[in-house]
């Protein structure tokens, strides 16, 4: 069965799709649309919908399951869905939301295994301490919340998938260079982002919540670890230096970070966290595009397209 992906550009389509996010706008003549992502297991895709009113935007809104037909069309470098009918599912269809939302190719119970197996590398007790604690005490949502709301990781799991995948990455950096200290880089790739369980809505039609848009997972995530060292009574430089590589894990002001890295493991932790974001991003453009072929515009990276060589056909 043919999946979103799977169309090419003028291919007719009809699917039932889940609108990942819905928001209303008006155009320069004063007229009222809708932009929608619509989503399935494959991919994601935007769409508009055109003279909408106050029914549309509740029959249409976020979470809400559809059954679409139409075709993609390219936009400004990306592969758009031009709508031309549009109904909500009906009971007896059978479709629920599990069927359309994407999720990490490893069970969140396998990532959580392998998450705790860096724990027995950290020799700081204050570190471990901290860091056990907050994880335990989110540990529910932070193994199924998405990393972001787009660009990437933002499927079922993605926040684990992300921090695992990072994970990874930190101890082979490490083993290169011994010099870094493995309990804080272990530690702050792991509470880096875990603010985003109260910063995002959850793991499905994803938006950012009060907290979210006031604060941000940084700011959360600072708080979070000053109430976790009281509770657990916990004095010392190290509840500072965790602190700091949540503070500055963005990297540069320009780029959402209170402070920037000065530690050489916050240092680290920005460009790991960097590398595993545009990886998956990379990697999720570069598998629906054909070999010998051009990705769509990633705009993260620079709205720039990637080509796909005609060897990843080996």
């Amino acid at each position: 069965m043919k999946m979103l992906a799977d169309y090419k550009v003028g291919e007719p389509l009809e699917l039932y799709l889940l609108i990942k996010q819905s928001v209303k706008g008006v155009t320069q003549q004063g007229s009222p649309f809708m932009s929608i992502v619509l989503q399935d297991k494959s991919t994601d895709m935007e769409a508009k919908l055109w003279d909408t009113t106050d029914e549309h935007a509740e029959l249409y809104a976020a979470a809400s399951i559809v059954k679409v037909g139409g075709e993609v069309h390219e936009y400004r470098g990306k592969n758009q869905l031009r709508i031309k009918s549009i109904r909500p599912i009906k009971e007896d269809e059978g479709i629920s939301i599990s069927d359309l939302v994407p999720s990490s190719e490893k069970s969140k119970e396998v990532l959580y295994e392998e998450l705790l197996q860096y724990f027995f590398e950290m020799k700081n007790p204050h570190i471990q301490r901290i860091t056990r604690h907050l994880l335990k005490k989110h540990q529910t949502a932070f193994m199924t919340y998405p990393a972001a709301t787009k660009n990437h990781h933002d499927y079922v799991s993605g926040l684990i998938d992300h921090v695992v995948s990072m994970l990874k990455l930190g101890k082979a950096i490490a083993e290169l260079y011994p010099t870094l200290n493995k309990d804080l880089l272990y530690a702050g790739i792991i509470l880096h982002d875990i603010g985003k369980v109260m910063e995002l809505s959850g793991p499905v039609a994803t938006q950012y919540t009060t907290e979210g848009n006031l604060l941000g997972h940084i700011t959360i995530m600072v708080n979070e670890i000053s109430k976790a060292a009281e509770e657990l009574e916990i004095v010392g430089e190290e509840v500072m230096l965790l602190q700091h590589m949540v503070l500055a894990h963005h990297g540069k002001e320009e780029w959402g970070s209170p402070k920037r890295p000065m530690v050489k493991e916050a240092e680290i932790l920005h460009y790991i966290d960097n590398i595993d974001a545009k990886m998956n991003m990379l990697n999720r453009a570069l598998g629906k595009a054909t070999p010998g072929e051009f990705t769509e515009r990633i705009f993260p990276l620079d709205n720039r397209s990637f080509y796909k060589p005609l060897m990843y056909e080996e």
